[in-house]
């Protein structure tokens, strides 16, 4: 072995020791969660509204986590508790049918104020990228548009949430590549049937006989995403339309997403609201008293 090809193998096995996540340096959360993030979360995020009191305890400890562990970093824009808690919502919605689960392969997440190019520039032409999930040197780190993140959490009906949708990616990738098998959490008799159904699926897009969007049609990785922005967005009409895809999203991720009541929308909490922590008194009377008093 040449000098040169050990420098490059020591140098390689410092920067994979470096990055890698193990039970040493994952943080875990030792302090309560906080009533100001409730309201951001209850104002906000659907998902987190349709849950029970005991899940949403397991909720929001995931939250938590997710934020000891991972990086937010606006790039040309600031980035507020909401732009975070709304980032940590959408890597936990897809794994919180999970326990113990860790995101080993993000570092941080980069926000940027709108869309961009290729080569994550915001000026110039072909600026059309929402949200990536990087590669090579940009290996551990995720990059949003902060304006479809928003998008994601207020429209309700369009059936897409662009982070979502990348950490669909993202946990893809866990099991090796992005190639819309998740084998981290897909049982292997599930694997054929979820190919076969996805080229199907993928024809009826060509065809122009699906609702699905026509961006799931790229490849399979696509697909997974797209569908999986349907299975949490849309659950309801997923399952009247595609009642086998919706069977194997559900065993997929754990999750009866039709059985929750996404119809309990985010609300905005007023000085007369109950109080989000569950008191039984009014928003102002209660953890709200600092904002009204």
């Amino acid at each position: 072995m040449t000098p040169f090809i050990g420098i490059i193998i020591i140098s390689t096995l410092i920067i994979y020791i470096w990055k890698r996540k193990d039970n040493n340096s994952w943080k875990k959360p030792t302090k309560p969660f906080s009533n100001e993030w409730k309201i951001i979360l209850t104002e906000n995020v659907t998902f987190y509204n349709a849950l029970t009191k005991t899940e949403q305890t397991k909720f929001e400890y995931q939250i938590q986590e997710f934020l000891l562990n991972c990086r937010i970093t606006g790039i040309k824009t600031t980035v507020n508790l909401t732009d975070k808690l709304l980032v940590a919502s959408s890597a936990i919605i897809p794994v919180f049918g999970f326990d113990n689960w860790k995101y080993s392969n993000i570092n941080e997440v980069l926000i940027y104020p709108n869309s961009f190019n290729k080569d994550f520039k915001l000026e110039g032409e072909n600026r059309s990228i929402l949200g990536m999930v990087g590669t090579g040197y940009m290996d551990g780190i995720m990059i949003l548009s902060k304006q479809a993140l928003h998008h994601g959490f207020k429209n309700e009906s369009d059936k897409k949430n662009t982070a979502i949708h990348e950490f669909v990616h993202l946990i893809d990738k866990t099991g090796g590549t992005i190639d819309g098998i998740p084998s981290v959490l897909m049982e292997k008799q599930y694997a054929i049937p979820w190919i076969d159904l996805i080229n199907k699926k993928i024809d009826e897009i060509y065809d122009g006989k699906s609702d699905i969007n026509p961006y799931g049609g790229t490849n399979r990785a696509e697909f997974f995403s797209v569908i999986s922005e349907y299975f949490f967005e849309r659950p309801k009409l997923l399952e009247r339309k595609h009642p086998e895809l919706y069977l194997l999203l559900e065993k997929i991720f754990k999750q009866d997403m039709a059985a929750r009541n996404l119809n309990k929308k985010a609300v905005k909490i007023e000085r007369n609201s109950p109080c989000p922590c569950n008191s039984g008194k009014k928003f102002k009377k209660c953890c709200g008293a600092t904002h009204y008093n």
